[in-house]
C-alpha cells in the first residue's frame, strides 16, 4: 500500500512519523503481505478492509471514529468486527459504515445527526453495533456523507439516515434528520447500479446510465444547471447520452466515469478540483478535456481534490487542493488539471527497464481518496494482477436481476431440493419491480444507457423466456416462489 497526504492524525497509517505532511506516495510497512479489500476514508481516519475480511482503523478517535482505543498512528484491527467477514467500508466526517458478506451492517463514532442508524441517544458509539432495523434486509453497498447515510439493498431499495439539513436524504422538506433508515419510496421501481454520498449531497446511479441526485447544490455539485438545494432526487438529465458507470463524490464537488473511460466533474472548483484548468464552480457536467486520449478506468474523490488512474500508462493523475501533500505531487502546490502523482508506475504486463529493483516500481490495482489523504493498492511488476476497473461492477455487490447463469443455478437444484437461500433469492428478484426492470433491460442495445423511466429498455422477449423457463413443471418449488 502507497500513502501520501495529511498524517497530522496517524490517518496514513504509516505509525509515529516526524512528517505531518506526506507529499509523494511512501509504503506502508504495515500492509506488506497484505491484500486489501477496501479502504475508507474519513476527515482525520483511515478505515481499511483486508482480504480475509478483518478491519483495521488509524487516524483521529476523539468521536470514537476507530472501533477501539488502540495506537492511533499505525493500523489497529477493530476486534468487536472478529467474527465478521467485512466486505466494504465507508466513512464520514467522523462515522465509518461497514457490510458483512450477509448484507448486514455495521456503524460506529459520530451519532449526532443520527448518521448511525442505530437510535440511539449517544453522542458517539466507540465500538461497531450491528444496525438492527436493516437487519432483514440484505444490503450490498453504504455510502457515507459527512453526517449521513446511505445504503443499496440487494431488492434495488434505497435507504437514508442522518442529517437532512440540505435535503441529502432525499426525504422531502419537512424531515431534519432520521435516526434510523428509511426506504427513499420515490426511487422504488428503478434498478440501481450505485449509491455515492458527497458531503451533503447524495447520487444514485441506475443500470441504464441514468442519474438522480438531490442535497446540498451551493456550487452547483448536483448538476442540475443551478445552485437550488434539492430535497428530493432529481434526475440529472445532461448526463443521459455519456453512459456514466460510476460517481464518486468529494465535500462539495462529483465526478462522473463513462463505459468509453472519460470523466464529467462538476460543483465546486475553487482549488482545482475539477481539473479544467480554472478555479471556477461548474454548475453543469463538464468533460476534463486534458484526460482525453486516455482511458479511465478508475476515479476517487478526496475532500477537496480528485485522482484519476489510467492503465495503459500505469499512471494515477491528481487536481485539486494540495496544501496537505493530497495530490502526491511533490509539493504543496495546488493544481487546476490533471498532473501525475510522482512514483515509478508500470502498467499491467508493462516492461521493466533492465537492470533495475523491482521493489522500486508499482503497478496500481486500486487508489482511494477521502478527505486529504490518498492511497493506492500496487503490486510488484513481477507478479502483479490487472488492476481493477470501475466500468466493470463487482457483482458481489449490485442487485439481484435474472440472468441465464443464475437460471440454470436454479434449475440445477432437483425438485423438492431448492435451499432456503436460493428461494430467498427467486422470491426477492421476483418480487422486486427494481430487480425486474432491471432484469430485462435491452442491454445488447447501448440505448438502454439513455433510459430514465422505470419501464423503457425492457427486453419483453427475454422476460418471457426466462420466466416460462422458470416455471416448468418439475419445478414446483421456483413455480410457487415466481408466480406474481
Amino acid at each position: 500500500m502507497l500513502c501520501w497526504g495529511n498524517a497530522s492524525f496517524g490517518q496514513l497509517g504509516l505509525g509515529g512519523i516526524d512528517e505531518e505532511i506526506v507529499l509523494e506516495p511512501r509504503k506502508s510497512d504495515f500492509f506488506i503481505n497484505k491484500k486489501v479489500r477496501d479502504v475508507g476514508c474519513g476527515l482525520r481516519h483511515t478505515v481499511f478492509v483486508l482480504d480475509d475480511g478483518t478491519v483495521y482503523t488509524c487516524g483521529c478517535n476523539d468521536l470514537g471514529q476507530l472501533g477501539h482505543e488502540k495506537s492511533r498512528k499505525k493500523p489497529e484491527q477493530v476486534v468487536a468486527l472478529d467474527a465478521q467477514n467485512i466486505v466494504a467500508v465507508s466513512c464520514g466526517e467522523a462515522h465509518t459504515l461497514a457490510l458483512n458478506d450477509k448484507g448486514q451492517v455495521y456503524a460506529w463514532g459520530l451519532d449526532s445527526d443520527g448518521q448511525l442508524g442505530l437510535l440511539g441517544s449517544e453522542e458517539c458509539i466507540r465500538v461497531p453495533r450491528n444496525i438492527k432495523s436493516l437487519a432483514d434486509i440484505q444490503i450490498v453497498q453504504v455510502a457515507c456523507g459527512y453526517y449521513h447515510s446511505l445504503a443499496l439493498s440487494k431488492a434495488s431499495e434505497v435507504f437514508c439516515w442522518g442529517q437532512n439539513k440540505y435535503g441529502q436524504l432525499g426525504l422531502g422538506l419537512d424531515c431534519k434528520k432520521q435516526a434510523s433508515p428509511k426506504l427513499i419510496k420515490s426511487l422504488l421501481g428503478i434498478p440501481f447500479m450505485q449509491v455515492a454520498a458527497g458531503g451533503a449531497h447524495s447520487f444514485v446511479l441506475t443500470l441504464s446510465g441514468a442519474i438522480f441526485g438531490w442535497g446540498r447544490n451551493k456550487f452547483g455539485q448536483l448538476g442540475l444547471n443551478d445552485e437550488n438545494d434539492r430535497y428530493v432526487p432529481n434526475l440529472l438529465k445532461s448526463l443521459r447520452s455519456q453512459k456514466i458507470v460510476y460517481i464518486c463524490c468529494g465535500e462539495d464537488h462529483t465526478a462522473a466515469l463513462t463505459k468509453e473511460g472519460g470523466v464529467f466533474t462538476f460543483g465546486a472548483g475553487g482549488y482545482g478540483q475539477l481539473g479544467h484548468n480554472s478555479t471556477s464552480h461548474e454548475i453543469n457536467p463538464r468533460k476534463v478535456f486534458e484526460l482525453m486520449g486516455s482511458i479511465v478506468t478508475q476515479i476517487a474523490c478526496g475532500r477537496q481534490h480528485t485522482s484519476a488512474f489510467v492503465p495503459s500508462s500505469g499512471r494515477i493523475y491528481s487536481f485539486g487542493l494540495g496544501g496537505n501533500g493530497q495530490l502526491g505531487t511533490g509539493s504543496t502546490s495546488n493544481r487546476k488539471s490533471p498532473f501525475t502523482v510522482k512514483g515509478n508506475w508500470l502498467p499491467y504486463n508493462g516492461q521493466c527497464p533492465p537492470d533495475i529493483d523491482y521493489e522500486d516500481y508499482f503497478c496500481v490495482k486500486r487508489i482511494f481518496s477521502g478527505g486529504d489523504q490518498s492511497f493506492s493498492h500496487y503490486s510488484s511488476p513481477q507478479n502483479c494482477g490487472p488492476p481493477d476497473d470501475f466500468r466493470c461492477p463487482d457483482p458481489s455487490k449490485q442487485i439481484w436481476t435474472v440472468n441465464e447463469a443464475l437460471v440454470q443455478k436454479w434449475l440445477s437444484y432437483p425438485s423438492g431440493r431448492v435451499p432456503v437461500e436460493i428461494a430467498n433469492e427467486i422470491d426477492g428478484t421476483f418480487s422486486s419491480s427494481g430487480c425486474l426492470n432491471g432484469s430485462f433491460l435491452a442491454v445488447s442495445n447501448d440505448d438502454h444507457y439513455r433510459t430514465g423511466t422505470r419501464f423503457s429498455g425492457v427486453d419483453m422477449t427475454a422476460a418471457r423466456l426466462l420466466f416460462h423457463k422458470l416455471i416448468q413443471p418439475d419445478h414446483p418449488q421456483i413455480s410457487q416462489q415466481v408466480c406474481f
